[in-house]
């Protein structure tokens, strides 16, 4: 008994040991095929750069990602959810799909660095000329992914499963009047995510040091809603103000109220919240009150328990606020992404990795960020793990660099490599647990 048992740990060991061998050898070719391309994920990156593209206008990227895909004997599908790619690499054994995500749009910001690669393109936008600009680093998501492909592709026949290259538009949205349109969620009506088993993101952050990676299990970015209120009243002169019902004195009421529900409403202990006013219009000139004042807003949760709290006590804070004033108080809320929750099942799996990919002291437990994504929509049809890549250069002070959306956003390409590597040993090893 005492040697069948000794016999069965020494096969167990062995099993392991071999198991572990050839995960290594894995790691080690990924980390040679992505040095050695390393100088191409930059260069497309810096053309990507140069040429942006504005939400669903991503023609000339959507061409540059097929060719290069079509190059490397991948699948390839065009004109998905309007300008979307989706790559699809059969691995040499069976096992499951995993799925790879990158957004491709740029944003209306005029850049201001001087960089040999900086944006000059143009558009008009809410009725004047506007810069268009990579500011929120989508290019180098396209980049990394388009480099993630060469080099899983270059081990085809070591793959125990398939690679999903989903390369989406529009996730900053369409910048066009009356166009309501989402990337992701397109894509998954599309069918994108049919089959996948697991999916993974990630984004480039241009406040976190080159070299690390930040993760999150369970919510991780919040849900973003966007609020519109009109408050209709009475208009009047200015000098015979109880002629009126005063729009801009309820409005001011309510934007006051308001506030209450993060600080008396909602348990903070357990997530977060925000409700946040960002623009009102009433009136023409100083002595006449308006007949009506309209107020936009954002609000961002992370449950759909808080979400509904939230979205009740404003309809009750704005309606009974404005009647109280003798005012009738529209209210509309139109849910725009749900929250980024990352799978914990799966992110607790994959911890193992990123420590391996990037080293135990560069790793970092984030708090949960109150900016969206609509990589929540892919999230919903199969577990997924959205994580941050650092973009800011070494020494440099987070409070310093340039914020995402601005002018001056600017990224260390020194980070990009990383970013290949992690999203190819994510790929590999989730296949290799499975």
């Amino acid at each position: 008994m005492k040697i069948m048992f000794k016999n069965y740990l020494i096969f167990l060991i062995a099993l392991f040991s071999s198991a572990s061998f050839a995960q290594t050898t894995l790691h080690k070719d990924i980390d040679d095929r992505s040095l050695a391309i390393k100088s191409k994920v930059i260069k497309w990156r810096r053309d990507i750069h140069q040429n942006p593209e504005l939400g669903n206008h991503e023609t000339r990227t959507a061409k540059l990602i097929a060719a290069h895909l079509r190059s490397l004997g991948i699948e390839v599908q065009e004109q998905v959810a309007v300008t979307g790619v989706v790559g699809l690499l059969k691995g040499g054994h069976d096992g499951p799909t995993v799925a790879l995500r990158a957004d491709m749009d740029a944003l209306p910001v005029t850049e201001r660095n001087d960089l040999p690669f900086k944006s000059t393109k143009t558009t008009v936008y809410n009725g004047q000329e506007i810069g268009i600009m990579h500011a929120c680093g989508h290019d180098t998501h396209v980049a990394i992914l388009m480099g993630v492909a060469e080099v899983l592709a270059g081990m085809k026949g070591e793959i125990h499963g398939n690679v999903k290259f989903i390369f989406q538009p529009s996730e900053e949205g369409v910048f066009e009047e009356g166009v309501d349109s989402w990337g992701a969620k397109q894509m998954v009506e599309e069918g994108v995510m049919e089959g996948v088993d697991a999916i993974f993101g990630l984004h480039i952050n241009s406040q976190t040091e080159v070299g690390k990676i930040k993760y999150r299990s369970g919510p991780a970015m919040a849900a973003v809603d966007n609020l519109k209120l009109t408050v209709n009243g009475r208009q009047a002169h200015g000098a015979y103000p109880w002629s009126s019902v005063d729009p801009i004195v309820t409005s001011a009421q309510i934007v006051n109220a308001l506030q209450t529900i993060i600080s008396r409403n909602v348990n903070i202990t357990e997530n977060p919240a925000i409700v946040t006013i960002g623009s009102i219009h009433g009136g023409v000139r100083q002595n006449i009150i308006p007949e009506k004042v309209e107020m936009l807003g954002t609000i961002r949760t992370y449950g759909t328990k808080q979400q509904s709290l939230i979205h009740k006590r404003i309809h009750e804070i704005a309606t009974n606020t404005g009647e109280a004033a003798g005012a009738n108080v529209d209210v509309v809320i139109d849910k725009i992404y749900p929250a980024t929750i990352n799978d914990s099942d799966l992110t607790e799996k994959m911890v193992p990795t990123l420590q391996l990919v990037a080293g135990a002291e560069n790793l970092i437990y984030h708090d949960p960020i109150t900016g969206a994504e609509d990589f929540s929509y892919f999230q919903m049809e199969a577990p997924g793990l959205f994580i941050f890549l650092g973009g800011m250069s070494k020494g440099e002070d987070p409070a310093d660099v340039a914020a995402h959306h601005t002018p001056d956003f600017f990224i260390d390409e020194s980070g990009l490599l990383l970013g290949v590597r992690a999203l190819s040993y994510l790929t590999l090893d989730y296949m290799e647990m499975k």
